[in-house]
């Protein structure tokens, strides 16, 4: 392992991404389908929901990785590019799940199940908690914005050093 600077901000390390992605979404929603005595949110939150989270995160994570580290950084304000980055997830994320929701249940083995049904939430929604998560993460390891503009100083009067 390297070491780096302290107050360096953390490292962006894509695996640990994904495995947070996968393992947060899970274990909450597991636990609150166990607590609720509710089979399938527990199915789900190892399938669709945990899945989803880990697959958002794999992909902006690997995207957002191979950017460029700029001299002059971003001006969007984290909080803005997290928020922007979860509703662009979301967008996707529904049209597949109203398309697994439409299409699944005719599926023999599906038809009586309410799996697919579940999509239409799940989808958007862990995938847009996976990208804002994912994106804060990753503008929280850029650089600091260094200080790029001086102030200009006053003339000083003839013989005055300091």
């Amino acid at each position: 392992m390297s070491k780096r600077d302290p107050g360096a901000p953390p490292s962006f390390v894509l695996w640990r991404e994904v495995l947070t992605a996968y393992a947060m979404p899970a274990v909450t929603a597991g636990i609150g389908g166990a607590v609720t005595r509710q089979p399938y949110l527990v199915a789900a939150a190892l399938t669709t929901i945990g899945g989803t989270s880990a697959l958002v995160a794999a992909a902006l994570g690997a995207v957002l990785r191979r950017r460029p580290v700029r001299a002059r950084p971003a001006r969007t304000p984290r909080a803005l590019a997290a928020a922007a980055l979860g509703l662009a997830a979301a967008a996707p994320g529904l049209a597949v799940g109203l398309a697994a929701a439409h299409w699944l249940p005719q599926v023999p083995a599906l038809a009586d199940s309410p799996w697919p049904s579940r999509m239409t939430v799940d989808l958007p929604v862990s995938a847009a908690i996976a990208a804002t998560i994912t994106t804060w993460r990753w503008r929280g390891s850029r650089p600091a914005r260094a200080a790029t503009h001086r102030l200009p100083t006053a003339p000083r009067p003839e013989g005055h050093t300091s």
